[in-house]
């Protein structure tokens, strides 16, 4: 009798008082180890991923549900959310991922796919006015591939010349809006057919999930790797890219301090 007195006196303890709090979001700036594994793991030549030691993901509309505190404390230290594609597609989870990052203190940036049948003026604007200017985003970013998906753009492939004088005048019109330099992603066949080692100055985010950068970019200098499609990370639902940064935890910290937004 006694024992069972106790344990109601301890239930009715635990409902006035509630259950307990999640952890609370971790303080910004702090880096954390990546605890992510892979559904289809390759093995790179040379250097590897996990050498690297800050890692973070990109997302877009197929990531619908993510506990943004969760993926932080497992290793998520920057995320880059899809924002625009062409001149009149928002992705319909931006608002929601750009939100659910920022809370966590998620370093996070915007990225825009970029469509050749629409001008590049016309798609920087869109970009701008999806995309609020936040102080410590990270630069925007340009995404250069080939679309084979558009029911609209899918085959448009401008010679080479043509394909740098609009990445130009898109990077043009949205450095001046946002004050950083964009960054450029683009894969191994996009960065070879058109020549794009020659954007001197600007950082590069490179897709390469069979390869290591060196290999598959021979030459080409990097500041994010997207290492892997098949990623799996605490907190997010399925699989999600996942990407490493080019240098050490002190080389991160002094190129957010430099590249955040002001």
């Amino acid at each position: 009798m006694m024992l069972r007195r106790a344990l109601i006196l301890s239930l009715l303890t635990l409902a006035a008082c509630g259950a307990p709090s999640a952890p609370p979001p971790a303080a910004p700036g702090v880096l954390f180890t990546a605890k992510f594994s892979d559904s289809d793991p390759v093995d790179f030549n040379g250097r590897n991923p996990q050498s690297y030691p800050v890692h973070g993901i990109d997302v877009a509309r197929f990531q619908n549900n993510i506990n943004w505190n969760t993926a932080r404390q497992n290793g998520v230290n920057f995320a880059f959310i899809k924002a625009t594609e062409g001149g009149d597609l928002k992705d319909i989870n931006f608002d929601t991922h750009w939100q659910g990052a920022g809370q966590a203190a998620v370093k996070r940036g915007a990225y825009h796919f970029y469509y050749f049948c629409t001008s590049p003026e016309d798609q920087a604007r869109w970009f701008i006015r999806n995309v609020p200017r936040t102080p410590g985003m990270l630069p925007p970013v340009l995404d250069m591939e080939w679309n084979p998906f558009s029911p609209t753009c899918a085959h448009i492939r401008p010679p080479a010349a043509e394909v740098r004088d609009q990445m130009r005048r898109w990077l043009n019109v949205v450095e001046r809006h946002y004050g950083q330099r964009p960054i450029i992603y683009t894969t191994p066949k996009f960065y070879r057919e058109n020549d794009l080692d020659g954007f001197n100055g600007y950082d590069f985010w490179l897709r390469t999930t069979a390869k290591a950068p060196a290999e598959a970019y021979p030459g080409q200098t990097w500041r994010f790797w997207q290492y892997s499609a098949t990623g799996i990370v605490p907190g997010i639902g399925g699989d999600v890219d996942i990407n490493a940064f080019s240098g050490s935890r002190a080389e991160w910290q002094n190129w957010v301090a430099t590249r955040a937004l002001r």
